[in-house]
């Protein structure tokens, strides 16, 4: 029997048996969910299955994933855990990978909340990075990939235990470990914002706030290796230890400390650059301690997402005046106005990751009082646990085979 490439994808075991996946006739049924539910075709649900993942077991019929279904900041109320979800088939030039963690990030109820784009209604899909195996791909896509590969990726559905990635977007990475998730968004956010933006050199000043989070470790380290002095903002003891262990100069805890007055008194010139992600007053304060030429860039203002316009209030009728007479600069960064430098950032930083130049700290959740992020189930409490400023290092949630949590 011959098949076209529009036809049909193509499946490998691991033992190296090729399983086709082809067009039923038209008089087989659609495949039906745990407790008798018929899912709604996400792809052409046409096509039979008949073949194996690479782990020698069927590919589950139905999955679970969470889904937006409506607009909210409350992330618990505008999220829910779908369970009969049909698994779906990857076509021409596409992978299905089985997700095995994902990524935690402040700008998930950003997301949740319509922000990004408001011309999408809910339900729509949830969750920015993921990372895991190959397990089908589209006939196209086997030019550059095989099943088992592992791969990373950033799109939106990866908050689910299967999402559909173009082979074009898909990320190679060694192995299928979650320091390496840790670069996706949070490494190149700083690398590239940094790079372009930061304008950094050998005797700068650079202050990093939220510095023990996923992205500030990342600033925090970046910027020691192009030979700056590094200040670090941070909200325990814990995570001064942290920072200092990653090579910040001044970890300055601001439960304990005045931010303002440390910086005045340790640092009356002012700092170049500042890598600001909470805003709000945090802002402010980071303005007021720009030197001459100082350069402000904003990579988000965590502060101000849960609020119903995500802003805080801020004295920006003074911000002219005050950059002015630095000369200072303030840049926004949004991470996708800049995908053409995307590929060699990660390129870079799965180097350095690989070589330990590059401490990549995951956070699983393991002190929280619901224990290890485990399942889709703890994205919830994921999102709590960061927005109660408890993380150090990147958030992940691990996907493993079965799990009995419960929200």
């Amino acid at each position: 029997m011959r098949l076209s490439a529009r036809s049909c994808v193509w499946l490998k075991s691991v033992g190296g048996r090729r399983c086709w996946l082809q067009r039923a006739p038209p008089a087989s049924p659609v495949p039906s969910c745990p407790g008798g539910a018929r899912p709604r075709p996400i792809v052409d649900m046409s096509y039979s299955r008949h073949f194996l993942d690479f782990q020698g077991s069927s590919i589950p019929t139905c999955m679970k994933k969470l889904v937006v279904t409506q607009l909210s900041t409350n992330f618990r109320e505008a999220v829910a855990l779908r369970h009969d979800v049909p698994v779906p088939l990857p076509g021409d030039g596409e992978l299905l990978v089985r997700n095995r963690f994902v990524g935690i990030n402040a700008s998930d109820i950003n997301y949740s909340a319509g922000r990004y784009d408001t011309t999408v209604k809910p339900p729509f899909d949830i969750g920015f990075e993921g990372i895991g195996e190959v397990v089908a791909l589209g006939l196209t896509a086997s030019a550059r990939y095989t099943v088992g590969q592992a791969v990373a990726y950033v799109r939106p559905g990866a908050f689910a235990e299967y999402t559909i990635v173009p082979s074009k977007e898909a990320i190679p990475v060694p192995s299928v470990k979650p320091e390496f998730l840790t670069l996706l968004v949070s490494g190149t956010t700083a690398f590239i914002s940094l790079k372009e933006l930061g304008e950094l050199c050998e005797g700068k000043t650079v202050l990093v706030t939220a510095a023990a989070g996923g992205t500030g470790q990342f600033a925090v380290q970046l910027s020691k290796k192009a030979k700056c002095h590094v200040i670090g903002t941070c909200s325990s003891d814990e995570k001064s230890g942290f920072l200092k262990s990653i090579g910040c100069d001044r970890p300055i805890n601001y439960k304990t400390e005045n931010v303002a007055d440390v910086l005045k008194k340790d640092y009356p010139q002012g700092v170049d650059v500042v890598y600001e992600s909470v805003g709000g007053k945090m802002f402010d304060l980071a303005v007021n301690c720009l030197a001459v030429k100082g350069r402000l860039i904003v990579i988000g203002f965590i502060s101000g997402y849960q609020t119903r316009t995500g802003l805080q209030p801020g004295y920006v009728e003074m911000l002219p005046a005050k950059l002015l007479r630095k000369s200072a600069s303030i840049h926004g960064f949004f991470l996708n106005h800049y995908f053409s430098e995307y590929q060699m950032a990660m390129k870079h930083l799965l180097e350095m990751c690989e070589n330990r130049e590059l401490v990549c700290e995951v956070d699983f959740g393991d002190m929280s009082p619901e224990g290890k992020f485990t399942g889709l189930e703890s994205v919830f409490h994921a999102i709590d646990y960061m927005y109660m400023g408890k993380n150090t290092g990147k958030i992940v949630v691990e996907l493993p085979h079965s799990v009995n949590s419960k929200l």
